[in-house]
């Protein structure tokens, strides 16, 4: 496995400026605050400018390290024993911290993990998940050989394509953050109003209610990059059926042509046209895992093409996507998962969102925009 762990000279991308971008922005690291930096050893140069940053601000840095295909081996080695158990201390470590970075390094190879054992070791470890999302914690990509491989694009070109996602090619990414932030404040100002969202598109007819629902706006402090408004249905409310057209990976797999169809909220009827087994293994996680815990649109114009990572498909200006499993608590969702899987539909080749039956976006272009 090819590792890349330096950045060219002359590069768009700045892992300085990123590491900033993430201490002070994402999770306003504080002096005295413990904070978790998690991440392969293909992110090194991100890894150790976040260190020094956060070593700047007065923190105390808490680094851990995966060699590239550490996961991989843990899921095909581990007895059902430390498949199935939580150990005391990987749940007292995350309840030690302030804060949490964790970093995205995009690798093959895909399908090398079985995607039930992944399911029963996501279900494992759910309470540190949990524990995490009750501190301050951000998620974020470092652009790696392989991840550009995998969204067709030359290194150059990827570095780029992650600067400008996570407006880093801007003289002050903040002022930058601070402008999606008001214009999906206008957005979320509208859909606060309406009681149901039905989307329309080829091979995609699905409604739910929101009534009562509240709508987050997510400006890059969670998710970097973000840009998209979000929510969570009315659990029993979701009918219909949906394909979803970008391809993706989950869990080191590649799927591709998900179409799922719906009745009072649960998952009747699933298929993909790639990774199967891994989307059935998905739905079999938990009770939760059929019903829909997000509805999100994303908003980043920064982000035109699919690079085959959620992290940023899932944001592109003109998508919108659905999570099977987890609810956020802070939008009123009320279901329960150890899975949080988003899946993609892209309304721009042509689709809709109607609020209450009125269009909202047409092609990937909000009414009044």
């Amino acid at each position: 496995m090819t590792s890349f762990s330096s950045v060219p000279s002359g590069s768009v991308y700045d892992p300085e400026k990123h590491a900033a971008l993430m201490v002070d922005y994402c999770v306003s690291a504080q002096p005295g605050d413990r904070v978790l930096v998690a991440s392969s050893t293909l992110a090194l140069p991100l890894v150790e400018a976040i260190h020094r940053t956060l070593l700047m601000r007065g923190a105390r840095p808490v680094l851990r390290l995966e060699y590239p295909s550490q996961q991989e081996d843990f899921l095909r080695l581990a007895s059902d024993d430390l498949l199935d158990t939580l150990h005391a201390a990987d749940l007292a470590d995350m309840e030690s911290v302030q804060a949490s970075i964790r970093i995205l390094t995009p690798q093959h190879p895909f399908g090398a993990s079985d995607p039930t054992r992944q399911a029963r070791y996501t279900r494992t470890i759910g309470p540190v998940a949990s524990a995490r999302a009750q501190r301050r914690w951000t998620l974020t990509l470092f652009p790696t050989a392989q991840g550009a491989e995998m969204a067709g694009l030359s290194q150059a070109d990827y570095e780029a394509f992650v600067a400008s996602a996570l407006f880093l090619d801007r003289p002050d990414p903040v002022v930058a953050w601070g402008e999606i932030r008001t214009r999906q404040a206008r957005l979320i100002e509208r859909l606060s109003r309406a009681d149901e969202v039905r989307i329309v598109a080829p091979e995609t007819d699905l409604r739910m209610s929101v009534k009562g629902r509240g709508w987050v706006n997510s400006d890059g402090k969670r998710n970097m990059p973000s840009g998209e408004v979000f929510t969570g249905a009315v659990e029993d409310s979701v009918e219909g059926h949906i394909l979803y057209d970008l391809p993706t990976t989950f869990q080191g797999r590649r799927v591709s042509g998900i179409r799922l169809r719906f009745e009072q909220g649960q998952v009747v009827e699933a298929r993909a046209d790639e990774g199967d087994d891994a989307l059935q293994a998905a739905l079999a996680t938990d009770n939760g895992a059929r019903f829909v815990g997000e509805l999100g649109i994303g908003t980043n114009h920064g982000i035109q093409l699919p690079s085959m990572n959620i992290l940023f498909d899932e944001k592109i200006g003109g998508t919108v996507h659905l999570a099977l499993g987890k609810s956020y608590p802070e939008t009123g969702g009320t279901n329960h998962s150890a899975l949080h899987w988003d899946m993609i539909r892209d309304l721009r080749p042509g689709g809709q969102i109607l609020l209450d039956g009125e269009v909202f976006q047409q092609d990937g272009v909000f009414v009044g925009e």
